[in-house]
């Protein structure tokens, strides 16, 4: 497959937290990366509104482990708050994922080229990202590198079959549901021999709409993307 990267994650801490119980003052992690979370980390290692990242699956190779910290939050009315939070420490994960162009967005056909994609996005693997690598939140920084996917090296390579229940997902935004709204996804993630596979967005069986959101227009003042030459020529809105 040549649009399928692989890279191995690793970091000090990670917080995965579910975006619709994170509202009080203290967080806990879930045990797995979540389906967002690694959609965020291809994104930062390149991204266009061309395409679509699908997070195929993950192998946990370092054993799950929690450690919490006393926090100070800014508190913006003024105070000085004491909140706990419980994050994952010493994770190390390998991730394969792929990009899949948005039909979405027609205006962007052009740009529907997929060995350009495949080998920005290899090169910006090899350098480590674009953009800063997070592991859930901004105070846990993660680090990438290249490298083939396999379970071998996995703390859990010898546990058959390891069931976490109901889990948050991911967030399905108007430009991939084709819908003008933000929907929240959820799954019954299961962990085989190390291994995770992400079923996709629309196969999850449960969902729940977040607000009503419109699909996001890009032009010359939000992305520079649009001044590629022929990238729109031949489109009109309405096509």
């Amino acid at each position: 497959m040549r649009n399928q990267i692989t890279f191995r994650l690793t970091g000090n801490y990670a917080l995965f937290t579910d975006p619709i119980t994170k509202i009080g003052g203290e967080k806990s992690t879930l045990m797995l990366p979540t389906y967002q979370a690694l959609k965020g980390i291809c994104e930062s290692i390149y991204w266009k509104p061309t395409i679509i990242w699908i997070v195929d699956k993950v192998c946990i190779v370092n054993p799950i482990k929690t450690e919490s910290k006393g926090i100070r939050p800014l508190v913006y009315s003024g105070g000085n708050d004491l909140a706990y939070y419980t994050y994952l420490s010493n994770v190390e994960y390998i991730v394969s994922a792929h990009f899949e162009f948005n039909k979405n967005r027609p205006d962007l056909q052009n740009d529907w080229n997929e060995n350009k994609h495949y080998f920005i996005s290899k090169r910006c693997l090899e350098k480590g990202g674009r953009r800063d690598i997070f592991l859930g939140v901004r105070e846990c920084q993660g680090y990438i590198e290249p490298c083939e996917f396999t379970n071998e090296s996995s703390c859990y390579l010898k546990t058959d079959l390891l069931e976490f229940g109901l889990q948050y997902h991911s967030l399905s935004y108007p430009d991939e549901n084709g819908k003008d709204e933000l929907i929240a996804k959820f799954w019954n993630p299961c962990m085989k021999n190390g291994v995770i596979e992400f079923c996709r967005p629309e196969d999850c069986p449960k969902e729940r709409v977040i607000r009503k959101m419109e699909m996001k227009t890009f032009d010359d003042s939000n992305f520079s993307g649009t001044q590629e030459d022929g990238l729109l020529d031949g489109y009109k809105e309405g096509d």
